[in-house]
């Protein structure tokens, strides 16, 4: 019972307590997933940089520090009304001035013109994506032409947490994804081994060539 809470909330925390504690665990487990996401974009201080579920806004937090040119953008996209609430407060002063605006919706509908992001990155919110080729499609659609996406992971801590009876239902192994991500018009498809302090993570890496 525990479980499929933990695992509902997780692609839809809500403000209750197992919501709280998915915060709780999203902080601590996520922010270096999330920083190097971050890191992996090569985000330029003019670039228009979009996240997709941004949790508690600790990738916002890292990636508004490389938007120094005052034409530089961050865009957050986030299903959940209660990491909207959040992500609001930890970034008031960004979202006051303009340089941050954060919707609330779904990836296969991303309010944003065609075109119009340069950086996409995201931290293993397409395990809970109903369909992940709509969901890329849609992401492909708002990226500019040579658009870098930079999704990361820990497989190792996914298949654990699957193998305790979390994540039931989530796509956890990376193929049906990268499959997704190529059938939606992704060039330069590929998942690579990297390491944070001798810790491993992998990243996934695509292209919007158009």
């Amino acid at each position: 019972m525990l479980a499929r809470k933990l695992t509902q909330q997780l692609g839809h925390p809500t403000q209750s307590l197992v919501g709280w504690l998915v915060k709780q665990f999203l902080e601590r487990h996520n922010r270096v997933l999330e920083e190097r996401a971050v890191r992996l974009c090569e985000i330029q201080p003019d670039s228009t940089v979009l996240e997709v579920g941004f949790g508690p806004g600790l990738g916002l937090q890292e990636a508004v520090q490389y938007l120094t040119d005052p034409r530089g953008k961050l865009l957050g996209l986030d299903y959940s009304e209660y990491m909207h609430k959040l992500a609001r407060e930890r970034l008031q002063d960004h979202i006051a001035s303009g340089k941050v605006q954060l919707f609330q919706g779904r990836v296969e509908s991303i309010p944003l013109p065609a075109c119009s992001v340069d950086k996409v990155y995201h931290c293993n919110c397409h395990l809970y994506w109903p369909d992940m080729r709509a969901g890329n499609a849609e992401l492909l659609r708002v990226m500019r032409p040579g658009a870098l996406m930079v999704s990361t992971l820990n497989l190792d801590f996914l298949r654990w947490g699957r193998s305790w009876g979390f994540l039931q239902g989530a796509n956890v192994e990376p193929k049906p994804y990268l499959e997704a991500l190529r059938a939606a018009g992704f060039t330069d498809v590929r998942l690579e081994e990297k390491y944070d302090k001798g810790r491993k993570f992998e990243a996934i890496f695509a292209m919007a060539e158009k």
